[in-house]
Parts: structure tokens; sequence; C-alpha cells
């Protein structure tokens, strides 16, 4: 009986070739665009789920209260991690992580030692005493983190102990990539050495598989924590945020009352403190989003936008095959009859019938699967990540489920249709369409369009906001600004021989022909999540007013350098800055303390008495989904070691050559490593450009998968309708109004879609724009944009059928019976 069903399929289609062809091409399209979104869902929802401990592991996080809300920050004191690992009961492990303020830095394998010049014995071949092949100077990514950070994490480590790989401070581990730079080999590595910045010579204790793992942290090596606070010994102050804290809770541990004892921990080493507590580590790249102290949102409402999109995209696709399964089964009548006839029951017919569509739904699998394995690699691309095929058992039993559905949701009403035919009315020909079958026909209809009148507005409304993101006023000129580390480090002995040299560097760039202004800052870029600090005080500050401030030490000029503008008082001056113990706030910190005329007033950081030089318009310093908080520059030449090059335009490859050639000059053995500041800027909206183009993409093929649906249809109006228009013709009809007649009817049911998809997509773009503090506003030319392409879209889709259908000769359609 199998034999014979797959005999009538078989036939059936290839009998009704076209048919079989726009069904085939919809569903392998539709369950392509399917398994690609599903394969980067899979991928997001496995971020920061690789930690054996993953249930108890939790990341630290401060609700701290501004003047109008709540900022939720993950900066903490630098001493927290070892205060909970030591005072509280309930955590088995403590870890603090820090990264560099201003980038990378610089290592080499087999350098000389700074000490003697000389290449270290340990370091050269036994049987030469050369230096071994292969040794690299680069620039390599790296964080400090405490001694049971391997405890906390489940990072791969290929060698090493994890219990004695970061024991000591002169130890660092590398990752098994950054060994491979090095020394072309990441085994046996354990005991060479590495020079850091050509100042400090490191023995590596392990190396750790960081890419084997899917992890929302990056980096190429590990440093111990205690030299970040050697080199920052204020972050030894409570009152001050940088670091990030994690922690694991041992088995049965209470988060609530955690979170109350570790605040009350903070308060009893620092009363000006803020609200702690802990949020689950692997909850952090898709929750990561927070408005007034509360979650809020983040990657997570893309992860459903896209399983949304992706649902859509394979109802569009079954419902192609419900109507044009149900509009060619005048043809397949007289079967049913006769099956019927011979004992053939209605359960068997919906089995037969399924299954054909079940056979469908896996051909057009292996054409989809074909598809995915053509276009994953520039999927890859656009989004950034390695989704392969190759997933296992898991991978198969999702394409499996999803084909399995999309047969079923396809082939079930045109099984149950076709089954309830009359055999006695099929036979003697009196069955005719019902009317509840083309209503629910041009149901579909609508409900399709409905859903690609929803997509293009959102489309368009996301590249919209993406504009106005560009257009928008930052507050400083991000064009042409190119940054890059200076090298070295400054310590209490070479302090002003350091200074000195930033200073005739600058001056020396400053001479390039094409440089229009250069300075200097500690971090490594202006658009970042700056480490934060409750420790200002100022006369009027309220018992609770505790307000976080984001905060960076710059040299003299840099506000010029990056085009920012002074809404009163003036930047810091070399003519007119009596010492460095000046600091310009911007507006949004004005308005939080509550100074008036706050030009030449005094405030308190860290315990130094600080003059008020001047306020900085505001500037958005972080992304447009959060409000501009208070800010703070800090004049503090001496710890500036990121400079920041303002081009001419016309004149960067020039200015970059020379560039090149100056530093290499002034820093002999280093990598000139640089970034662009518009670079920095657009990463920060890199998940909306790819929602953007990933939305254009999907969009596109879900109206081209409609349009395949529509193009068989009015195939199917006209051919049914063939002896009626030949009729109409002879009495006088003319092409044009054969083609208004038969392209009505889609209109009509077009005309409701976008009556039904307007309001559905007015919300939809508001609750997204919502995720934005600083959004555009929807029009009403977005909804006649979209109104109007979906009308050209659908005419270009129904005018061949319908033209073909107007000029045929009506003497070949009257002579048919």
């Amino acid at each position: 009986m199998l034999k014979n069903y797959f005999k009538i399929a078989w036939r059936n289609f290839y009998r009704d070739r076209s048919f079989t062809f726009l069904n085939l091409i919809g569903l392998s399209t539709g369950l392509a665009c399917t398994l690609l979104i599903c394969l980067w869902v899979n991928d997001e929802l496995g971020v920061d789920h690789f930690n054996e401990k993953d249930s108890r592991l939790f990341q630290v996080l401060v609700n701290t209260k501004n003047a109008n809300d709540i900022q939720t920050i993950p900066e903490t004191p630098a001493l927290l991690a070892g205060a909970l690992a030591a005072d509280m009961p309930e955590v088995e492990y403590a870890a603090s992580e820090q990264g560099s303020f201003s980038g990378q830095y610089t290592l080499s394998a087999g350098a000389k030692t700074p000490e003697t010049g000389k290449m270290p014995a340990s370091e050269k071949t036994p049987e030469t005493g050369k230096m071994p092949a292969g040794e690299k100077t680069l620039k390599a990514t790296g964080l400090y983190v405490s001694k049971d950070y391997f405890h906390v994490f489940s990072w791969p480590l290929l060698e090493g102990n994890k219990d004695q790989v970061l024991a000591d401070k002169n130890s660092i581990v590398l990752s098994k990539a950054l060994a491979l730079r090095l020394f072309g080999t990441a085994e046996n590595i354990v005991g060479r050495k590495v020079s850091w910045q050509h100042e400090k010579q490191f023995v590596v204790s392990g190396i750790v598989d960081a890419s084997s793992v899917h992890s929302s942290t990056q980096f190429d090596f590990l440093m111990p924590f205690e030299l970040f606070l050697e080199a920052n010994p204020d972050e030894k102050d409570w009152k001050n945020s940088d670091p990030r804290t994690y922690v694991v809770l041992k088995e049965g541990a209470r988060v609530e009352a955690f979170n109350k004892k570790m605040t009350e921990l903070v308060k009893s080493k620092n009363k000006s403190s803020s609200p702690l507590f802990l949020r689950r580590y692997s909850d952090g790249y898709l929750y990561g989003r927070y408005e007034n102290g509360v979650q809020a949102g983040g990657r997570i409402e893309y992860v459903r936008l896209f399983s949304i999109i992706a649902l859509f995209i394979l109802v569009i696709a079954c419902i192609n095959f419900m109507n044009l399964s149900t509009a060619r089964a005048s043809k397949r009548m007289k079967e049913v009859g006769i099956r019927k006839c011979v004992g053939a029951s209605r359960l068997m017919l919906v089995f037969q019938y399924l299954g054909e569509a079940m056979l469908m739904a896996f051909i057009s699998l292996a054409v989809a699967l074909l598809f995915v394995g053509v276009l994953l690699p520039f999927f890859n691309a656009f989004v950034g990540k390695r989704l392969a095929l190759s997933g296992g058992r898991e991978l198969l039993f999702l394409f499996g489920g999803i084909t399995l559905f999309a047969g079923f949701l396809a082939g079930s009403y045109p099984a149950i249709y076709l089954s309830g035919f009359k055999p006695v009315a099929v036979l003697k020909g009196k069955l005719r369409d019902a009317a509840g079958e083309i209503w629910v026909r041009k149901g579909l209809v609508v409900f399709q369009f409905t859903l690609s009148v929803v997509l293009i507005i959102a489309v368009m409304v996301v590249y919209r906001q993406i504009a106005y993101i560009q257009q928008q006023d930052r507050g400083f000129n991000k064009d042409n600004v190119v940054s890059f580390n200076v090298e070295g480090a400054v310590t209490p002995a070479n302090m002003s021989q350091f200074l000195e040299g930033i200073e005739t560097f600058i001056a020396q760039v400053k001479t390039l022909p094409g440089v229009a202004n250069v300075s200097s800052m500690d971090h490594n870029s202006i658009v970042s999540d700056f480490g934060s600090t409750g420790d200002i005080k100022w006369a009027g500050k309220g018992p609770g007013q505790n307000i976080s401030f984001g905060n960076i030490g710059i040299n003299y000029g840099l506000i010029e350098t990056l085009g920012m503008q002074m809404a009163a008082g003036r930047s810091f001056s070399r003519a007119l800055s009596s010492d460095s113990l000046e600091i310009i706030f911007n507006e949004a910190a004005i308005r939080a303390m509550g100074i008036k005329d706050p030009v030449g007033k005094t405030v308190t950081m860290w315990g130094q008495d600080r003059r008020i030089a001047g306020v900085v318009k505001d500037f958005h310093y972080q992304s447009f989904h959060t409000s501009i908080k208070p800010f703070a520059f800090r004049l503090e030449p001496l710890f500036t070691n990121r400079i920041f090059v303002k081009i001419k335009p016309g004149a960067v490859s020039s200015v970059l050559g020379r560039l090149q050639e100056l530093f290499l000059q002034r820093y002999p053995g280093f990598v000139f490593d640089y970034q662009f500041l518009d670079q920095d800027y657009q990463a920060q909206y890199i998940a909306e450009k790819q929602v953007a183009g990933l939305s254009l993409w999907f969009t596109g093929l879900t109206i081209l998968i409609s349009c395949l649906g529509l193009f068989g249809l009015a195939a199917f109006t006209a051919e049914r309708r063939f002896k009626e228009i030949g009729i109409r013709k002879v009495l006088g009809a003319t092409a044009g109004s054969v083609v208004v007649l038969l392209s009505g009817d889609f209109l009509k049911l077009l005309l409701i879609a976008l009556l039904a998809g307007f309001p559905l997509a007015w919300w939809a773009a508001n609750q997204w724009l919502d995720g934005f503090v600083y959004h555009t506003q929807i029009g009403v030319g977005i909804f006649l944009m979209a109104g109007v392409s979906i009308v050209v879209i659908t005419l270009l889709t129904i005018g061949y059928q319908a033209v073909k259908a107007a000029l045929a000769n009506p003497a070949k359609s009257l002579a048919t019976e």
C-alpha cells in the first residue's frame, strides 16, 4: 500500500509540475530561512552556559541611585571578591576580573630582558644558543584576574593546574591561539618566558583553550589581579569601582538573603555605597539591559524577534502549500470518489494526503540543506559567528521536528478538505468549490500579506532608527580621529620622564602635515562603559544623594581634539590651570548635583579638593539605549597613555604612514596598533545593524515566498476562469478590463491585509523603539511607503498571469469543453 501511495504522490507531483515547483521552492526557501534562524537562536541561547557551576555562578551588580533614576552597573570595588570569600560563609569561590583601561598590551616571546638587554639563557636553544625561529612581537588583549578565577569559571586548561596558574604574580596564562601566534605551538609552553611591554618578564604557567567554549568574555592572556592593584593603588579604596566580581554560592544558599548581607558588608566598608545584588552569570548575555534598577531586556529581545520571524516564514510557506493544494483539488475529485467507492475510509485518505505533504516537506528539507550549506559562510561572516550544520543528534532532531511540523501544518487542511468529498457528488460532476473553502483560502492569503506588511514596516523602522543614531549630534566629533597607546609604564621613579616623553611625542605629532589636534587620556575610547565613583562630595550634598559618576583622566586639549563644546567655564588650559587638581563635569552631572553657577566651586574627589574649571555639554559616551549619565573629566596628564589624533579631511592615509614612522622611532620593538573612533562608536550598534540586515533579507524572502503562492493562485484563477474570460472578450470586454477583473479580487484581499497589518506593525515598532531612550518617531510616511511597496509587488506578481489571460485568443477558450 505504501508503495502505491508513493507512486500516486510521484505521479501527481509530475503531472502538476509547475505547482510542484512552486511548492518546492516556497517550502525549501521557508525551511532554509527557518533553519538559519534556528542555528543563530540556538547559538545565542548557548552563550555563557559552559560553566560546570552555572546554576550557582553569579555576577555582582550595583544599583546606583541618581537624581532621576537608578543606574545598574557591573563595576564593583576591587576588594569585594576577597571580602566575600573571607567573610561570607555562603560563598564557595569569588573572583575579580579587570580589563585594560587603554586597549591591548605588547607581548613578545624570547625578547631581551629589560635589565641586561640580552636574551634570557632559558629562551635560547641548547644546540645553537640562538633564538628559536618564529618568535614574534604582537598586540594582545589581557585580563587581570584573581587566583580563584579557574575555580569560578570552567575554562579548559590544556596545561597547568587551576590551583597554581595564578598563584605567582609573575605568572601568565596564555590562550591556545596566542601561544600558537607567539611560539608556533601550544604544547610544552609552561615554563617559557614572555616579555610584557618589553619591561617585565612573565613565566607561562598555563595554556587555556578559550576558543573552545561559547563565552561572551574574550581574552588572549590572563595575569594576576595583584598586578592591577599594584599599578592602581587607588582601587584599594572601597569608594572606587572598576573591576567585575563573580561568586559561586554553595548549595542551598538563598540569593535574596545573600544580597542583603552583601550590601550590609559593603556598607560597613563604605557608608555611601549603593545596594548590590546577584545576577546569574549566564543570564548576563541575553538579559543585560536594566531600566531604573529593574531588568528590562537585552539581546533576548532579538532572540524572540527572530524566533517569531522564523515561525512567520515557516507558516507563510505552509500557507502557500495549503492554498495551492486546495486550489488544485478539483483535479483530484474523481480520484477521491473512486477510492471511497472501492472502500477507502476517510482516515486512510487523510493519511495518504498528509503523507504526500510530508514527502514534499522532506524533499524541501533536502533542498533547504543545500541552500543553508551554500549560504552559511556568508551568514556567519555577517553575524560574526561560527555556526555549522554538524551539530550532532540535537541538530538532527531539531531539523526533523521542524520539517515534520511544516509537513503536518501544510498538509493538514488539504488532507481534511480532499478526504471530505462525497463520492456520489464527485462522480456525477456536481461538486463545486464550497464557499467555506474559498473563504479559508482568501483568509490565508490575507494572513500571509498581513505578516509581510508587518515585516516591511518593521525593517523600515529599524533602518530609520539606525539613520537617526548616525545623524544625531553625539556631543563630540568622531570623524577622522585615530587613537593608539604610547608604550611604557609610569612609576614613581620615572614619572617626570614618562610625562616628558608623552609631551614630546604629542608635540612631534602636532608638527605632522594633516594633523589638526592631538591629546591623550587614560582609556581606550571615549565611547565605552567607564569605571565609576561615588566618592565625590560637594556643598549641599544630601545624606542620601549617592550619585555614580563615570570619569576618566585626560590631558590638555582632549576636549578640543574631540570637538566637544563647553556649556560654561573653560576647558583645561596650560596657561590658566594652576595645577592638575581641576575637574570638568558634563551637564547631566551638574543637574544631578543641583549646583548653581558651578564654575569656580570646589568639590572633593577621593579626598582631594578639585576646582570646577567648566561644564562640558552632554555627549553620548554610551549608546542611545541609555540616557546620558553624570560624567567627570579629571586633569591628570601623568596617567594618560592613549593618544588621540584628529586628522584633517583627505589626509588620513598620509598621516597614518607618518604616525607609524614616528611611533616606531619613539617606541622601537612595539607594534603600531590603532583604532578609529567612529569604529568604536559603530561597535555600540552591531546588534542593531545585524538585526536590520537580517530582517531585510528575511523580509525579502518572506515576500518572495508569499508572491510564489500568489503567483500560483493567480495562474489557477486565470485557468479556472478561462472560458468566462473568452465570453467576456467576445461580448466586448477589453484586455484592460479583464486585467482589472482578475486583479481586483487580490487587491481587495491586500487592502484587508494592510488594514490588519498597520496596527500590529505600529505596536511592534513602538515596543522595539522603547528600548532606546533617544529614538526616531513613527510617521505616516512609513505606512504609506510600506503600503505602496506591497501593492506594487502584488501587481507585479499577479500582473503576468492577468495579462496573459487577457491577451489569450477567446476562440481557444470557447472551443474547449
